[in-house]
């Protein structure tokens, strides 16, 4: 017999989770239903769902999905039990009314197919009346006289004490698969429990082990941030730590007997006890201490990945150096320094290989040889990989350009992942007959030109602003990061005529097959003259055109119209109001003071409403604007080429290159980050690194400490001489009068851990 539910609406649910109305999560949900995309619908159907915006959107749609996935689980629990014959009334009402996962399945658990186990076995000696004579806890009777009489030779029950270990087993079971106590247990321990962890070997705690700080540590489960669990995790992985979930079991032993309605004055009560403390030491701990890893697992896995969704996404929107030629370096030592030019569209000129530190023979010819390049291409800009030697090349070339009396600007540039992407089928594809190393020297400059539309080609695990990625949930990571990707590059927008594949799938409604097909079109027909002209694309519908035409744009087509994010729906409608204004359709395009005459008011209908015309009006005055910043070139101090320059008290300049939950890395140029601790990054109290930097930041930081042992940089963001916060700058409210006892700690910072040291790169 198939179980029958009432129809589901995941909704209601969803809006009081997230604390949005339901009529606003009504909206999202029918637009999903309709195929409509997360970025089409944050952007161009705001009165639909009254300007939530992506961030709400993709929570809205988790949440429907998680609460679908519910829904037909709780389904097929029911089911499942119906066809034992074991639903109840009570049961039922209890699983339908079940709001999460894990109470669903704790209320699944006894009805569960197991493997053979003790309880079972017991059931099977026909031991189970006795165990529930037991669990009567009645106030009379013999339990010794009453186990005697389930003496069995044959069901291999030779004595009284066996048959009540039989009956125990049975009622340990019964016990830890009661939901009420699972729940219990699994609350004891993210309340009150603590996380241990100890060197897995006593012979294993090196005092120079990265572990060191988790030799002796122990923090409560509540307050332990994720990087720290993750870090326990690696260490245990690796063999080198041992990790425990401890809790006071005393408390949580008397609460089950309350549950199970223990009575001290039966007969019955020292059996029941012992079953109890046998539920509690031999199956619930060790089942609860799974469910409780897996959720600080799952819990972890969420902060890393948001953690590393913030810094991919401010590195994707750092601000590009814009539609200049580019000469770029990938600087090598035994190989050389690979050079190549690309015109102002990133489109590859040339190349040229340069030997530098190969002796003074070697760097004369590469003097010659790079000024004659530079002569040749007239770069606006040289872009010089960041990695092994990058400071050295940085160096000569400066000095190069000085002598040439050039002021063509040198940039450092990231090159974290470029070798990845030179090894990929995407390198392959755009220059099949180039070296590796050239495609990455390509891959250097066309970052410093446009960092999205490069970004793009390589796996964002590559790019190196992650916090224990490799340790998170996979599939986890490459959602949100691909979200992110979708995110970032529909909302600065792509140029239809020179956007590559991977740019172009990522546009809202496209993805691989399309953007192929968008490319092929292009290379047997030509430029794309206007938006319409995607329609010509075999295989893009209406739909997909739909979605992702406002953020693909074409300068320089037949309506000016096509160069900004205003969707091709609303063209009729501009048009009409340049006509209402008397003036041609190019003059309201750009044309600040012609823009200041619509009168919005007047435009509004049921088809549009005010916020859709604010964003076209926004449009019009700057249309196809770049969101992202202005670049801005950040200069290394000259004197400090490695960490063997550096000094306790030094001031340099840096550039974020990675935000955690423990503090922000800093490339000060010398091949090795530094850390600015979260006690360090500013004057007053920080909770969140994040609140205070991003991932491409430039930033004033100070030299704490140099190991060169340990390859480790100490820094510090504080300004000097700056005032401490006074008043209710902290949180915790008012400062205390002197004469007033010192209260307990409000400012909802946990104690340090046992076992840290004040070291700042205890948290790695």
């Amino acid at each position: 017999m198939i179980v029958e539910t009432p129809s589901f609406d995941p909704v209601p649910f969803a809006s009081k989770d997230l604390n949005i109305s339901t009529r606003q999560v009504a909206a999202v949900a029918k637009l999903f239903a309709e195929g409509n995309t997360v970025p089409f619908i944050a952007r161009y159907r705001k009165e639909a769902h009254g300007n939530l915006d992506e961030v709400q959107i993709t929570d809205i749609q988790e949440k429907l999905a998680y609460y679908n996935t519910l829904e037909s689980r709780r389904v097929t629990i029911l089911n499942s039990i119906e066809e034992q014959g074991k639903l109840t009334d009570d049961l039922r009402l209890k699983i339908e009314e079940c709001p999460s996962k894990t109470l669903l399945e704790d209320l699944y658990l006894p009805y569960k197919p197991k493997r053979r186990t003790r309880a079972m076995i017991a059931k099977e000696k026909g031991l189970e009346p006795l165990a529930e004579l037991i669990l009567t806890q009645a106030a009379d009777g013999d339990i010794d006289a009453e186990a005697a009489t389930f003496i069995d030779a044959e069901k291999e029950v030779a004595t009284a004490e066996d048959a009540l270990a039989g009956a125990r087993d049975i009622i340990a079971e019964r016990i830890a698969e009661m939901a009420e106590v699972r729940a219990l247990i699994r609350e004891a321990y993210f309340k009150t429990g603590a996380i241990t962890s100890t060197p897995a070997l006593a012979t294993e705690a090196d005092e120079n082990s990265k572990y060191k700080d988790y030799f002796d540590f122990s923090q409560p489960i509540e307050k332990i941030p994720s990087h720290r669990y993750l870090a326990i995790r690696r260490g245990e992985t690796e063999g080198v730590l041992r990790r425990k979930l401890v809790i006071d079991a005393d408390p949580r032993i008397e609460r089950v007997k309350q549950l199970v309605e223990a009575n001290p004055a039966s007969p019955y009560y020292p059996e029941l006890e012992k079953a109890v403390l046998d539920a509690y030491k031999r199956l619930l701990t060790t089942s609860v201490e799974i469910d409780v890893s897996v959720e600080m697992k799952m819990k972890a896995d969420r902060s890393a990945v948001e953690i590393f969704a913030k810094n991919l996404r401010s590195l994707l929107l750092a601000a590009p150096y814009g539609e200049k030629s580019v000469v770029g370096i990938d600087p090598g030592l035994r190989t050389g320094c690979k050079c190549v030019a690309l015109d102002a569209t990133g489109k590859y000129l040339d190349t040229v290989t340069i030997y530098l530190g190969q002796g003074a023979d070697k760097e004369k010819q590469a003097k010659i040889k790079l000024s004659e390049f530079i002569e040749k291409y007239q770069p606006q800009s040289i872009a010089i990989g960041n990695g092994t030697a990058g400071r050295k090349t940085e160096a000569f070339t400066k000095a190069l350009l000085q002598d040439m009396r050039s002021k063509i600007s040198v940039v450092s540039v990231s090159e974290a992942g470029a070798s990845v992407y030179s090894a990929s089928p995407v390198a392959r594809a755009e220059f099949p007959d180039l070296d590796l190393t050239i495609r990455g020297a390509i891959s250097i400059a066309r970052r410093l030109q446009d960092p999205l539309a490069e970004l793009v080609k390589v796996d964002p695990k590559s790019i190196g602003v992650g916090q224990y990625q490799h340790d998170v949930y996979q599939q986890l990571l490459k959602d949100k990061l691909d979200e992110v990707v979708v995110s970032c590059v529909n909302h600065v927008g792509v140029e239809l005529n020179t956007a590559s594949a991977p740019l172009l799938s990522r546009v809202a409604g496209i993805g691989d097959g399309l953007a192929k097909k968008i490319i092929d079109h292009r290379n047997e027909h030509g430029a794309f003259k206007s938006r319409a002209e995607l329609t010509k694309v075999s295989g893009l519908g209406p739909r997909a055109f739909e979605q992702a035409a406002g953020f693909l744009r074409v300068r320089g087509g037949d309506n000016p119209l096509d160069a900004s994010a205003v969707h091709p729906e609303r063209y009729k409608l501009i048009e009409r109001i340049a006509a209402d204004l008397g003036e041609p359709l190019e003059k309201l395009v750009g044309e600040v003071e012609i823009v200041k005459q619509i009168q919005i008011a007047s435009y509004v209908s049921d088809d549009v409403g005010a916020l859709t015309l604010k964003d076209i009006i926004d449009e019009l005055n700057k249309p196809g604007r770049d969101p992202r910043e202005q670049f801005e070139e950040v200069g290394f101090r000259e004197d400090v080429m490695t960490m063997n320059d550096l000094k306790e008290g030094m001031e340099l300049k840096g550039v974020v290159t990675n935000v955690t939950a423990f503090g922000a890395f800093v490339d000060i140029g010398v091949h090795q980050d530094g850390l600015v601790h979260i006690s360090e990054i500013a004057n007053h109290y920080v909770k969140d690194p994040a609140d205070v930097v991003q991932a491409g930041d430039r930033i004033n930081v100070r030299v704490l400490e140099v190991d060169l042992k340990r390859k480790r940089i100490s820094l510090s963001a504080k300004k000097k001489g700056a005032p401490k916060p006074k008043g209710d700058k902290r949180p915790g409210g008012p400062r205390r009068p002197r004469n007033q006892p010192k209260a307990p700690r409000q400012d909802n910072r946990p104690p340090k851990p046992k076992g840290f040291s004040n070291n700042p790169f205890a948290d790695l």
